[in-house]
């Protein structure tokens, strides 16, 4: 039995208080972050520098007492295992080169991405000893994009408003589209198993544009891979929680409740917190879901909008986050006083 209190909440035990940590918590809000950044040059060259990745990875459990480290890395980092150009443009964001078709598919070798990756991989070992000396009681969290959002970079060639080209592929030609996702899941299995392997407590798979899907595509495209992946890790690691994010899809989230492949599902904002406590958390252990915007604007609002996420999900498992990730313009003194408040038992 482990003592770490975000994966006692996994495995739905008591805890003194919901254990918390912020998605993005590494990140450009920070000073130190800031300073980290600067000196390593590009965001994949900080990604695949191991002492740095490493770094700005415990700079946030430094300064908050986080009960979890999320690994310092990006969900773009799969297709650029399996041999896509990828890169990031300052203040714009990621760049891929675009893939049309499966045919495109072929250029890639799979077989490669262990190789490709194995910095990330060295940056989770490092992390598993060095949290283990430093910060015994914070659990080391890996994590993936969800297929489905990867595809939507992998065809878009950058983040999208509409999703036009991958959602015309993914209706009109289902089978075809269907490849990739295969490859997709077959390959962030291998990655996470990786992860897993070098040292990471938890895994989450992050399905950030799932909401951009139909119903119909959503259960497809987004809820069956995702639980593909999550009951093959499960089948070799069984003592792993995986949690699931799959960002706007409302009421149809109790389907992901229901699969019973996911130890916690993460939540964004627009669900309602009777119904998590009511319809999900008898399933899964909630994780989620105050609002970004709440740490920018602080204050009283932050500090009553954390208590009734509390308040409502205290009595099931439970694990305190935000509905997604913490944003630059943040200050650090909100993000501190939020955290003070969430140490309180």
């Amino acid at each position: 039995m482990t003592d770490k209190p975000l994966l006692r909440a996994l495995k739905r035990q008591t805890v003194e208080r919901p254990p918390f940590w912020f998605m993005r918590q590494a990140g450009r809000y920070m000073p130190e972050y800031r300073a980290v950044r600067a000196d390593a040059g590009g965001f994949l060259d900080l990604c695949f520098n191991v002492d740095k990745a490493v770094e700005v990875t415990k700079q946030p459990l430094r300064a908050f007492g986080m009960d979890a480290a999320i690994l310092f890395s990006d969900i773009l980092v799969v297709p650029l295992g399996l041999g896509q150009k990828v890169w990031f443009e300052e203040g714009e964001g990621p760049r891929l080169e675009p893939i049309a078709s499966v045919d495109d598919l072929e250029a890639y070798d799979p077989t490669a991405l262990k190789q490709r990756l194995s910095p990330v991989f060295e940056v989770v070992s490092r992390l598993s000893k060095e949290l283990a000396e430093e910060f015994e009681q914070t659990a080391l969290i890996g994590f993936a994009g969800a297929p489905w959002t990867v595809a939507t970079y992998m065809v878009e060639g950058r983040s999208s408003r509409n999703y036009e080209n991958v959602k015309q592929w993914a209706y009109g030609d289902p089978a075809s589209f269907g490849r990739l996702i295969d490859r997709l899941v077959e390959s962030t299995i291998d990655y996470l198993s990786a992860q897993i392997e070098a040292g990471a407590e938890v895994v989450q798979l992050f399905d950030s544009w799932a909401g951009a899907l139909d119903e119909a595509g959503q259960e497809r495209w987004s809820f069956a891979p995702m639980a593909e992946i999550a009951q093959s890790l499960k089948q070799r690691y069984p003592h792993v929680p995986v949690i699931a994010f799959a960002r706007q899809v409302g009421c149809n989230t109790l389907k992901l409740a229901k699969m019973g492949c996911f130890d916690a599902l993460s939540l964004d904002h627009t669900v309602s917190l009777a119904f998590a406590r009511d319809q999900l958390q008898p399933h899964v252990c909630l994780q989620g879901n105050l609002d970004p915007l709440m740490v920018v604007t602080g204050g009283d609002a932050m500090v009553r909008a954390a208590d009734e996420i509390r308040q409502a999900w205290c009595d099931g498992p439970f694990i305190f986050n935000l509905s997604h990730g913490l944003i630059p313009p943040t200050p650090v003194a909100h993000v501190d006083e939020l955290s003070r408040r969430l140490r309180q038992v």
